[in-house]
């Protein structure tokens, strides 16, 4: 059968999830395409024609994202800093604006020895596993009190130090527990927490409805309930000059900031906006 021209499949698949209401249609569209020719995205302008096996697994793809089902979800994998991690049913898929905390954290440590690191509420273990890669020289703990996320974080850890990565300390607990990690009181360079903070009865896209484990996603309190045990233990984890970062819903803009300041120990506090501009996570130091 004659092959066919790769940037039709690309703009019909785009506006096939455009029309499905995807966020992010052609974003999606080439991240399948690359998926299945198995290259990375930025080489898709060098194929001109594809056989129509390729077009038909493509379309299975596409049908499947239009659905709403998670792009991560059928790709088996998602991103963090120059790694990536499995995903799938049992644990929260992560999103791209975390990267903003790993940048954030990662200039904390630069000059920084040996440096400890926490990562509190961990899911899959993006994130602490991030750190873990560009530091070959940190320990970094991850905590999470989800017995799936935990199983996910278990096969991500592995796989990494498989590939050569240090291996991460991962540990099944609650930040909700005044005696979590009471051994490194005082101790570690840098806490990070993606945790759950979308105010309870919230409305969220069909993605995070449908797949995500709403334990991840939603927190009493009008969202603030985790966030403020987080806030807590980092008080005490953190060792003077330490540094402390909090992704938050977009409506945390001033309350969650409040939190931090409200912390004597707690100094330079700063809030964060994401690439669109929402107000997204907040840093501060420890006095």
């Amino acid at each position: 059968m004659k092959r066919q021209p790769l940037r039709l499949a690309i703009l019909e698949a785009t506006r096939i999830l455009d029309q499905a209401g995807v966020a992010s249609p052609r974003n999606d569209a080439e991240l399948i395409v690359a998926h299945v020719l198995g290259v990375e995205r930025g080489r898709l302008p060098l194929i001109p024609l594809v056989d129509p096996a390729v077009i038909e697994a493509i379309g299975q793809l596409v049908a499947q994202r239009a659905k709403r089902i998670p792009l991560q979800h059928l790709t088996g994998w998602a991103a963090m800093g120059d790694i990536t991690v499995a995903v799938g049913q049992g644990v929260f898929v992560p999103r791209p604006e975390t990267e903003l905390l790993l940048e954030w954290g990662l200039k904390l440590l630069r000059g920084r020895e040996y440096p400890v690191v926490v990562d509190l509420c961990t899911g899959s273990g993006v994130l602490a596993l991030a750190f873990a890669n560009a530091r070959q020289d940190a320990v970094v703990y991850a905590l999470d009190n989800d017995p799936h996320a935990l199983a996910w974080a278990r096969h991500n850890a592995d796989a990494r130090v498989e590939v050569g990565d240090t291996a991460i300390r991962l540990y099944s607990g609650d930040v909700a527990d005044h005696t979590v990690f009471a051994e490194l009181d005082g101790l570690v360079d840098l806490v990070v927490c993606n945790p759950p903070y979308v105010p309870e009865g919230t409305e969220v896209p069909p993605e995070v409805a449908g797949y995500d484990p709403p334990r991840a996603v939603f927190a009493s309190g009008h969202g603030l309930d985790v966030i403020r045990h987080v806030v807590t233990t980092a008080a005490r984890l953190l060792r003077p000059g330490g540094g402390l970062a909090i992704e938050h819903d977009d409506t945390h803009g001033r309350v969650v900031p409040g939190l931090l300041e409200s912390r004597r120990v707690l100094r330079d506090v700063v809030g964060h906006t994401d690439l669109t501009g929402r107000p997204r996570f907040v840093t501060a130091l420890r006095g």
